[in-house]
């Protein structure tokens, strides 16, 4: 069970934020271990053989009694229908979910709802939810309006998903480093 200043209570939101292999997601499994009943939503699209073998490096390192759904847009959904059966839900994670959000031709808007109704189906379950997500705004500016767009939205996602979290860890070279309500 995940704590929060040192007492264990179910419903906690924590987000992990950093750069790309900042050790975000393993972070998450170590969160998680310990728990009965996890369930592990993971947001990539199997889309070429490289991305095949990342999820399944992914799949090998959490523990194999891990209920592992693999879930690239409906995560909300996922969450309010089958939250309650589990102590841990962890996503990993939001950049890749917004990356299918836009693929599939959402609008800017409609990609920050879902973040928002993603926060409140996470709000509203009894589980706690580990949230991963990368940070990009730390880097130059992209140089296409793609890139640009992709960049800002996640950096509204993040801080949407920050102000919601009960508990926020920024990671650096497989450090976490709490910014807020880590106990």
């Amino acid at each position: 069970m995940l704590q929060y200043r040192g007492v264990s209570i179910l419903g906690l939101i924590t987000l992990l934020l950093g750069g790309a292999r900042s050790g975000k997601s393993r972070f998450a499994v170590e969160l998680a271990k310990g728990n009965a009943r996890v369930a592990f939503i993971a947001t990539a699209a199997r889309t070429d053989d490289e991305m095949e073998r990342r999820i399944e490096m992914h799949r090998r390192s959490r523990p194999k009694e891990w209920l592992t759904i693999e879930e690239p847009i409906c995560v909300s959904e996922w969450i309010d229908e089958h939250g309650d059966e589990f102590e841990v839900v962890v996503i990993d994670c939001i950049t890749l979910w917004l990356t299918n959000l836009i693929a599939a031709e959402a609008d800017d808007d409609a990609i920050l709802c879902a973040v928002e109704r993603l926060l409140k189906a996470c709000k509203e379950r009894r589980c706690n939810t580990i949230i991963v997500s990368n940070e990009v705004g730390m880097g130059i500016v992209p140089a296409t309006p793609i890139g640009r767009r992709f960049r800002d939205l996640l950096g509204e996602a993040n801080q949407k998903l920050a102000s919601g979290a009960d508990c926020v860890y920024w990671l650096c070279a497989g450090i976490p480093i709490c910014l807020k309500g880590c106990g």
